[in-house]
């Protein structure tokens, strides 16, 4: 159907933390419904807005936007002390999702077993860490996989959930035991749980219903992802990845829609590239360098507030989630990070054993051990932090973003330059009627 409103999904290209949250909130204000999902709150969206900052886990970012609606789908995995915990901050800054916050009845729910196996695996694992939040995110997708999840559904049926969970207690204590961690006690976490649906019941629905029904209306969706293309379970650098689908597919099997739905995908990317916890990094610099853009781009996670590592933009990881995302163009941010540097370099290729891979490899001995390749670029002196025209914008900045965008395949829609929502130059907002495909 020509001219029919745009369905956009945001996703990140790099190991996440690439400020998805600044570019959903902007994109919001274009958006009726913003949908979250996939991942748990081990995700961080930071929105800094008359320069306070809000930094939000599980809840849909669209939410802090008077009159939006923010549905968490059924593809995410929820601890309902940390959503709970997130409703009541934004409530005490006179926000309230009251009859604009929707759960799906079908996600599934984060226990206190799925928490502390998370720990007690990890710590078990010494040199082999993955890297994770310890938040419980894994082990409630391994339960939803081993079809012994507990859901949403369940919760608000207090005998159900209560055999349920004592069925799950029984085997999840005894590993707890086999780690040395003590067990859990059934009626503790029985009320505990049944106070949280006391609490919850107003917001679960059937989310699905939902928005098909906001699709057939002509509403605008905005798919919100978390972390990123390459922590994605399936397109990932596995085994250090988180436990969803963090790509552009996630937002059909999480949200419930089809992909016939999804008219653009944006993706973000910062500048350069960063990652936290373990797996390979091929352009990470463990130099000045790399302290430098830790510093100015204050790269501290916001959910555990681990220093990211950090390093030059590499290439080969954009093109291929151009490739996996299907993306129609690119958000880049923190490009002001880079100011001052007296050159700039992009990772084009991995040398490993006398050859040169400019795709994607899967190995992950390639992706440790090799060289990366490199093209250099002159910096830029003048600042271009609050900068709001490209064509403001030093010589060499745009001449490394037409790079960047020549590299990757993809055009760029959106640069950010500061942390703020009015930091940002628009070249052509994802929302409009040329972005993606007509119908």
């Amino acid at each position: 159907m020509e001219g029919r409103t745009v369905n956009l999904v945001v996703v990140g290209t790099q190991w996440g933390d690439e400020g998805k949250g600044k570019i959903v909130d902007l994109l919001s204000e274009s958006a009726e419904v913003i949908i979250r999902y996939q991942g748990g709150h081990n995700a961080g969206h930071t929105v800094v807005y008359d320069g306070q900052t809000t930094v939000l886990h599980i809840l849909p970012t669209g939410l802090l936007r008077p009159g939006k609606v923010g549905v968490i789908g059924h593809g995410v995995v929820v601890d309902p002390a940390a959503l709970r915990e997130e409703v009541q901050q934004l409530a005490a800054r006179g926000i309230s999702v009251a009859g604009r916050l929707f759960i799906s009845e079908a996600a599934h729910l984060i226990l206190p077993y799925h928490r502390a196996i998370d720990k007690a695996s990890e710590q078990s694992k010494g040199t082999r860490k993955i890297g994770t939040t310890g938040r419980g995110i894994g082990p409630a997708y391994a339960d939803k996989a081993a079809r012994i999840g507990i859901r949403m559904i369940d919760l608000l049926d207090a005998d159900l959930f209560h055999e349920k969970l004592s069925a799950n207690l029984v085997d999840m204590n005894h590993l707890l035991e086999s780690f040395g961690v003590a067990p859990f006690d059934l009626d503790t976490v029985y009320k505990e749980y049944l106070g949280h649906a006391d609490a919850l019941r107003p917001y679960i629905t059937d989310t699905v219903e939902m928005i098909h029904e906001a699709m057939a209306s002509g509403k605008r969706l905005l798919f919100e992802g978390a972390q990123g293309t390459h922590l994605d379970v399936d397109l990932g650098t596995y085994p250090y990845v988180t436990s969803s689908s963090a790509s552009a597919g996630g937002a059909c099997t999480g949200a419930g829609v089809g992909p016939t739905a999804i008219d653009a995908v944006l993706g973000v990317t910062k500048a350069y590239t960063t990652r936290v916890g373990g797996g390979p990094f091929p352009s990470e610099l463990d130099n000045d360098t790399g302290n430098y853009l830790r510093q100015q781009g204050d790269e501290f996670g916001a959910t555990t507030g681990r220093p990211r590592r950090c390093g030059w933009f590499d290439a080969v990881l954009l093109r291929y989630a151009a490739r996996v995302n299907g993306l129609a163009s690119l958000a880049v941010t923190k490009l002001d990070v880079l100011d001052g540097l007296p050159e700039v370099k992009i990772c084009v290729g991995y040398q490993f054993d006398g050859k040169v891979y400019d795709q994607m490899p899967s190995s992950l001995r390639v992706l440790s051990d090799g060289t990366p390749v490199y093209e250099t670029l002159p910096g830029w002196s003048e600042p271009t932090r609050g900068v709001t025209e490209y064509d403001q914008l030093p010589k060499n900045a745009k001449a490394y973003l037409a790079v960047i965008s020549e590299k990757v395949g993809c055009t760029i829609d959106i640069i950010s330059v500061g942390s703020s929502r009015l930091e940002t130059i628009v070249l052509r907002h994802p929302f409009s009627s040329n972005s993606g495909r007509s119908r």
